[in-house]
This record gives C-alpha cells, structure tokens and sequence, in this order.
C-alpha cells in the first residue's frame, strides 16, 4: 500500500491508543480490555523489549484487532514488526531513508511530521496523511488551524500530549482524520491491573 492512500486506511481510526508495553501479559490483557471497549485498531510502540512480542501474540489472540507498529525509525525495526504480525507501521519523524522505506511499505505506513516543510516533503510524494507529533508541543489545536489553509489537501493524526479533554477538540477539526494517546490506558493503571477503570476510559474514549 503506498503513501498515496494512507489516507483512507487510517480515518478508520478517530482515536487510535498508543500502548507502550510493559509486559507482554500485561499489554495483551490491557488490549484486549481497549478492543472489547470498541477500540479496534491499536498502535504498540516499539520502545521497550516486549513490543515485538506483544504484536506477535496480540495477532495471535486477538485477530481481528488491526494492530500496528509505533516508533518506527529505522526500516529494520519496520521490517521485524511487519514480520510480527503488525498491520500497519507509524514513525515520529522521518529522514530520506525512512521515507523510502515508507513509499515502499507493503503495509499502510503514517510518517511522522512537526513542520510545514515536512508536511510538504510528504505531500511531494502523493501522502495526504500524517502524523503531527508531539502535537501538543507543537501547539495544538492552534498549529493545525494556522496550516489548514496553506496546506488544504494534509490531513493530520496528532499525537503526543493529548488527554481525554483535549481530544474533542483536536476532532473537530476538519484536517484531523483521529487523534493517538494513552490516555485510556494509563500506567499507573496497567501495573494495578486495574482493568474496570480502564474499560471505562476506553468506552469514553471509543465515544468520541
């Protein structure tokens, strides 16, 4: 799947949970709470040391969850979560080589951008879809107003800093195709195992 129709694959996703796991049982269990709460496409970072693993027993078990990859920034990291079972891979950023590698994907790829001139370096290759991150850094709400003129066809995924408050706002805005976070899923949660608290911010999250 190219660039050129990321688009479509990821509006299916208004909000999209980035998990950073753990445990592999952990981050399996708290999955499967996201996905039963309405959450069906979920994005594992690959931060930590289970991530790989995690994705190779969540495409296992949970099957028809559309999990993905996160933290992308080298192609091999790609390479390795795609073999794991990931259905679609996002990095935070992007350089000429993950660029290609991305153009190149066999599965949906969502490059991370923090600049117009990103945004445009993108577009030059037919991608309409993005991610904004660290969106909240980066100025929010107010930064995807400002380049919703200039930039009318980009259509952004912002991630980083947003929390279940600021969420409604982000999709509201007509260059927002979802918005990522954890918020449904906080940390201090995942290590109680506190799995009813987590439904409920989940449901509130699959809501919007």
């Amino acid at each position: 799947m190219s660039l050129k129709e990321n688009e479509s694959y990821f509006s299916q996703a208004r909000v999209l949970p980035v998990l950073t796991p753990e445990s592999v049982a952990g981050a399996v269990a708290v999955s499967r709470v996201l996905f039963e709460a309405g959450l069906r496409m979920q994005e594992i970072t690959l931060r930590t040391e289970w991530a790989i693993e995690t994705i190779t027993a969540l495409a296992r078990e949970l099957p028809e969850l559309i999990v993905g990859a996160g933290s992308v920034v080298r192609p091999e990291l790609g390479e390795a979560a795609i073999q794991a079972g990931a259905r679609f891979l996002v990095s935070p950023g992007l350089n000429e080589t993950l660029l290609q590698y991305a153009s190149d994907c066999r599965v949906p790829f969502l490059p991370g951008v923090s600049t117009v001139s990103e945004s445009m370096r993108v577009m030059a290759l037919g991608c309409t879809a993005a991610k904004l991150f660290p969106a909240d850094a980066l100025g929010g709400v107010a930064f995807l107003r400002c380049v919703a003129a200039p930039l009318p066809a980009m259509k952004f995924c912002p991630s980083g800093g947003i929390d279940a408050t600021t969420a409604p706002d982000y999709l509201r805005l007509a260059n927002v195709l979802g918005v990522g976070g954890s918020w449904m899923a906080p940390a201090d949660l995942v290590r109680q195992s506190r799995f009813a608290e987590i439904r409920k911010l989940a449901e509130q999250a699959a809501s919007l």
